[in-house]
């Protein structure tokens, strides 16, 4: 062989062999793209995942198909097998559009997940808060109502089934939809301890009054009181009556006690239930709600005066009064007002019929 073809025989080589790079750095470049840059799922904005249970590939696919999330099957496969990834662990992910596949296979794989937002308001039925609690996790509202009734666990946070409502603190929280009944229960009601208990510790002793009276007695304001500047006036007035040996007569208990919050009937105030005020004496058995911190604040330091009734206003507040008498006249007023709202009511009601 010449010598002018053993050159050209070379550069083929040599020609051949970058050649070959070129196709295996292309290839590369696509594998790697498609692996780890490339948005995989089909969505234009953040989604969120739920996996109630650990699932396999096959189960995977599913969830993802399911919610629309998957456009190109083979190529979804094809990365499981590359990546090596075959089980994926329950819980909430949020993924944004710019997903991989191996952010996707990696935070399912690993169980790394995005927190939920929990936000508890004050002034909650116990219904209500068991509904809107198990809406947002994985277990149901029968696993929570079994906690919430559980004596031995809520002993070891010194708390009773009656009383645990109360202190079932409002306030906005971070969990893992995956948390259990007891992980979020324990967590409102440390909440609760750190921003009351220890906080007013020095205030409940000099008051000489439980935990759960001053709760109770927070719970009742939270539903009486439309302002936040009337609590400490209504507190006052409630603990007078009471220092006064008077019935608590507290509207906000018989509201409890027929089980929906509405304009009272005359016949609501006799009803039969250990909450009713109007017929037993004293604070009721337990919270009716679950108070926020400045009702609690309320029942803590009420403001001193010689109030003893109050009636609503038509400004939205409430009228006080220190003596029977004083009340009944403001108590017509009240009156007057109202049946003269239904008149105008009807009026209304009649015109639109007749146009």
């Amino acid at each position: 062989m010449s010598v002018s073809n053993r050159f050209i025989s070379v550069r083929e080589l040599i020609l051949g062999f970058l050649l070959w790079l070129a196709v295996a750095f292309l290839v590369a470049e696509s594998r790697w793209n498609r692996l780890y840059e490339k948005p995989v799922l089909a969505t234009d904005e953040a989604v969120d995942l739920y996996l109630a249970e650990p699932v396999n590939a096959d189960g995977l696919e599913k969830a993802l198909e399911k919610q629309g999330l998957l456009s190109r099957r083979e190529e979804f496969r094809w990365a499981l097998k590359t990546l090596h990834w075959s089980n994926f662990r329950e819980g909430h992910y949020r993924f944004s559009p710019q997903t991989s596949y191996e952010e996707l296979f990696t935070r399912l794989g690993r169980g790394l997940q995005d927190p939920i937002r929990l936000t508890i308001l004050p002034g909650q039925t116990r219904n209500r808060i068991v509904r809107s609690v198990s809406e947002a996790f994985r277990f149901d509202s029968t696993a929570l109502k079994k906690t919430l009734t559980d004596s031995s666990f809520l002993a070891e946070a010194r708390v009773d089934t009656q009383n645990v409502i109360g202190q079932l603190y409002p306030a906005t929280y971070d969990f893992y939809w995956t948390a259990s009944p007891r992980s979020v229960i324990n967590r409102l009601l440390k909440t609760f301890e750190e921003n009351i208990i220890s906080q007013y510790e020095q205030r409940f002793k000099e008051l000489d009054k439980s935990v759960n009276e001053i709760i109770t007695m927070a719970s009742i304001i939270e539903w009486e009181a439309t302002l936040e500047s009337e609590k400490d006036t209504i507190s006052g007035l409630y603990w007078n009556r009471l220092e006064k040996g008077m019935k608590l007569q507290a509207d906000p208990t018989i509201n409890y006690a027929v089980g929906e919050r509405r304009r009272l009937l005359y016949e609501d105030y006799k009803i039969d239930h250990p909450y009713n005020t109007y017929v037993h004496a004293g604070l009721p058995p337990g919270p009716i709600t679950n108070p926020s911190k400045g009702s609690i604040e309320a029942a803590l330091f009420p403001e001193s005066h010689d109030y003893l009734y109050m009636v609503a206003s038509p400004e939205g507040n409430h009228n006080f009064s220190e003596t029977y008498s004083e009340h009944q006249r403001k108590s017509a007023e009240w009156r007057r007002w109202l049946e003269k709202q239904y008149r105008i009511k009807r009026e209304q009601e009649r015109e639109s019929s007749t146009n």
